[in-house]
């Protein structure tokens, strides 16, 4: 999605495709940097799954506190983490998006599969709603670059809720343009199982970035 360079700290001058968005060059992911992102995802999962005694709890609280002391040196802005912008790790090496794998990036066509983990539990063994809406705006905006569109903002997005959708199943979300107008991009997305199951689908209005609009 990003173009590829040694170099993470320059900053591309903005144009009039892209508002008040500068775009950052990617800043690549090193080889550990997937295993690392796996396992804070694992750790996510354990933690909303576990009931820990609390003498054990207190030792893992210390070294929890001892690994956020290890990375805080090591903070940077925005733009310039392998997060969010490796897009052959799933979920872009982001603990932010659901870890899915993109599979088709091209046409304004985007497709993605992956699942529902144990972090994303709402009840009885179903994705919490709130889940479902994070993994269609994420793909609308794949979307909107995808159909070569201007840098856009999310109007509004709507989500149908058609079955209960399940954790840790495969799972494929297929999104496209549907049309524009001016500014405006409408899409929409399907999100199914295997056998092509109906779980959700959606539609939005993506609005592309006045110059210098943040």
């Amino acid at each position: 999605m990003s173009e590829h360079t040694a170099d993470s700290t320059e900053i591309v001058p903005e144009d009039e495709t892209r508002g008040g968005f500068p775009q950052f060059r990617q800043t690549p992911a090193g080889p550990d940097f997937g295993r690392f992102v796996e396992t804070m995802r694992r750790l996510q999962d354990l933690a909303v799954s576990t009931n820990v005694p609390d003498d054990v709890l207190a030792e893992i609280v210390v070294k929890a506190e001892e690994l956020a002391d290890r990375l805080a040196p090591f903070e940077v802005p925005e733009g310039r983490s392998p997060a969010g912008s490796n897009i052959h790790l799933p979920g872009r090496g982001s603990l932010l998006m659901l870890p899915w794998m993109v599979e088709k990036f091209d046409d304004g066509v985007v497709r993605s599969t992956g699942m529902f983990r144990r972090y994303h539990l709402g009840g009885n063994g179903a994705a919490h709603g709130g889940t479902l809406p994070l993994l269609f705006d994420d793909i609308f905006g794949m979307v909107v670059h995808a159909g070569g569109r201007p840098i856009s903002r999310t109007g509004y997005l709507h989500i149908n809720y058609r079955a209960i959708t399940p954790l840790n199943t495969e799972l494929v979300i297929e999104g496209k343009v549907d049309r524009f107008e001016g500014r405006k991009t409408f899409v929409s997305a399907r999100l199914t199982d295997l056998d092509g199951k109906l779980l959700a689908d959606g539609e939005a209005l993506m609005i592309a970035l006045l110059s210098g609009q943040p």
